[in-house]
């Protein structure tokens, strides 16, 4: 990256206040910006570091009020945190575009095909009849089963596994550590509590623009698919169990785990270490506070807390009268020895 601030004032719709021929080649948070770089000021908790800060230039509102003399040039914005993201993004683009080629460690099946394009680092696994789209990187240490599909531009970071037959769309971002594919926790109970495995023959869909946290596990379906819509974001550290469908758009935060055959709408906020049992039906538009047990549909729209899960209002309430509980129950023995008296 390397742009003057008029370059990027103009890419925004913006002005500049201060020269504008500074020229910048980094990207840097406000309080420790380095000479050469651009930051950005959003939360007015950091307004004291503009004053102080090397940076070269720094995005700002274009209502912002500067209240001292500062030596950084401004870019006045629209949204200096949204275009400051749009800027990362380009960042992250440009280093991308240097990852070219097949590194000789790769053990690639012969009847794997792949785009001339896709980039695939040191020691590497793919299986055979995978098909491996355009824009693909694939770096170190991944392994790649029969049978999968991967979409174009997809991203696979540093030790993932994605077994057989799973098929992910165009654009994802897979995290270092997830598995995508592996056998779903399937047993019949048998005589004298012996518990007989159940084969998970099914696979693993994930559609377009699916990013996944890192060392989170997609369990294949026992028939069928495992299915994640298009846009879903998966933190680290979340567990989605065989046959269970996550809705477009949808994003559950870390520590997560959806059990088996659930079904989540589209455009829901989970929280972190929220529970979801098996074989549930979740609407649309729904939000699960943090550390929420969930053991009931739920319908569109609802805001739930607690375990069990309740709406999240009568869970404040709830929670403000068991606070409480030490005092009514000393108020309680006091009445009683009056009684008593």
């Amino acid at each position: 990256m390397k742009s003057t601030a008029f370059q990027i004032a103009k890419k925004f719709d913006g002005s500049v206040e201060g020269n504008g021929e500074v020229v910048v080649n980094a990207l840097a948070k406000i309080e420790n910006a380095p000479p050469g770089a651009l930051s950005f000021l959003a939360n007015p908790k950091y307004i004291p570091f503009l004053y102080s800060t090397q940076a070269t230039a720094v995005l700002v509102a274009k209502d912002f009020k500067v209240m001292k003399p500062t030596q950084t040039t401004l870019i006045r914005v629209e949204n200096p945190y949204s275009a400051f993201t749009l800027l990362l993004q380009e960042f992250a683009k440009e280093k991308k575009k240097n990852l070219q080629g097949i590194h000789p460690s790769t053990l690639i099946d012969p009847s794997a095909t792949l785009a001339a394009d896709v980039y695939v680092g040191p020691h590497v696994t793919i299986g055979a009849k995978t098909k491996i789209a355009t824009g693909v990187r694939i770096h170190g240490q991944c392994y790649i089963g029969s049978d999968v599909q991967i979409g174009e531009s997809t991203e696979l970071h540093p030790r993932v596994s994605i077994l057989d037959e799973s098929e992910l769309g165009a654009r994802c971002i897979i995290q270092s550590g997830v598995v995508i594919g592996c056998e779903g926790f399937g047993f019949a109970p048998q005589q004298e509590g012996k518990q007989e495995k159940i084969p998970q023959l099914g696979k693993v869909l994930i559609e377009d623009d699916v990013e996944i946290g890192a060392n989170t596990t997609i369990d294949r379906a026992t028939l069928g698919a495992t299915v994640i819509r298009q846009g879903v974001k998966l933190d680290n550290l979340v567990q989605i169990a065989h046959n269970v469908e996550i809705g477009r758009h949808t994003v559950i935060a870390a520590q997560s785990g959806v059990a088996g055959s659930s079904k989540i709408g589209a455009r829901c906020i989970i929280g972190g270490q929220v529970g979801i049992i098996g074989h549930l039906k979740l609407g649309d538009d729904i939000q699960i506070q943090g550390q929420t047990g969930v053991i009931s549909n739920i319908p569109d729209g609802q805001v739930i807390q607690g375990t069990p899960a309740i709406d999240f209002k009568s869970f404040y309430k709830s929670y403000a009268l068991f606070k409480q509980l030490p005092q009514f129950e000393s108020r309680l023995n006091k009445l009683e020895k009056k009684e008593h008296s």
